[in-house]
């Protein structure tokens, strides 16, 4: 039986990728950026486990970014689908067996501030890990004690700041608390996590980064604002606000990086 990394190896057709992007909720727009893309859907690739998520594509895009090879991973397994912190795990190990050497997430989340507001974009600068849980439970190795002082790589996020400064585009800098969901935070909780020191919450991405940094990858991530957190507004939390919002944001962050990974040739 053909390996994932065998059926991605087919897809690339000769190109070389060093950089990878996870696409969050409703971020999906950012794969017509890819140049020559060709999809291989999840449920083609041994090991990869399918999301349940709506506007999550779910599957694997190779191609180019401003001449620069990428993959690109439309759609990403939660910890709350199955319970299951460690559910990227798999994808992430084979991204690094193909020579991915920087991986960039992106998600949709919750604003805690005002200057923040639904349609930003925000650099994430370092992450609170709200869920209870780490992907990295049950590894036996003495791997498993990662630091994570410097999970968001600098020079990365250096590009990234300087891809939107080209664009004319705004970016908030700001650290992003992990909830495991899939309830949506109550105000109760958004208080309290802008007394801890967030600025954004939501429901993915950490666990990633804490397996990209166990895997030697280089990591950063930004998530686009479709709402402000509960207690914020008055108004109830939905997931179709949330589909409905991404695009906004997800069009300044496709033009973002699109230049960022274009200057990483």
């Amino acid at each position: 039986m053909k390996t994932a990394s065998d059926t991605i190896i087919e897809a690339l057709n000769g190109l070389v990728p060093r950089v990878a992007l996870v696409l969050g909720s409703g971020l999906g727009g950012l794969v017509k950026a890819v140049e020559n893309a060709v999809h291989v859907p999840y449920s083609t690739l041994q090991g990869f486990p399918e999301s349940g998520v709506s506007g999550h594509a779910g599957e694997v895009v190779a191609g180019s970014i401003g001449g620069t090879p990428v993959l690109l991973l439309s759609g990403r397994v939660h910890y709350y689908e199955k319970g299951d912190a460690a559910a990227m795990r798999p994808v992430l190990e084979v991204l690094k067996g193909l020579g991915i050497e920087k991986l960039i997430l992106t998600n949709a989340a919750g604003s805690l501030r005002e200057d923040l507001p639904p349609g930003s974009v925000m650099l994430i600068t370092d992450h609170i890990n709200f869920s209870g849980t780490n992907p990295l439970i049950g590894e036996e190795s003495d791997a498993r004690f990662v630091g994570m002082t410097s999970a968001y790589d600098t020079e990365l996020r250096q590009r990234i700041e300087k891809a939107a400064e080209d664009e004319g585009i705004a970016i908030g800098h700001g650290v992003y608390m992990w909830f495991s969901g899939p309830s949506f935070e109550t105000p109760a909780e958004i208080r309290m996590a802008q007394t801890m020191g967030a600025d954004a919450v939501g429901m993915s991405t950490v666990p990633e980064v804490i397996l990209g940094r166990f895997l030697g990858l280089s990591c950063a991530a930004c998530s686009v604002i479709t709402n402000y957190g509960a207690g914020m507004t008055g108004g109830e939390l939905s997931h179709t606000e949330t589909k409905d919002m991404a695009p906004i944001g997800g069009g300044k962050l496709q033009a973002i990086l699109t230049r960022a990974i274009g200057d990483m040739q």
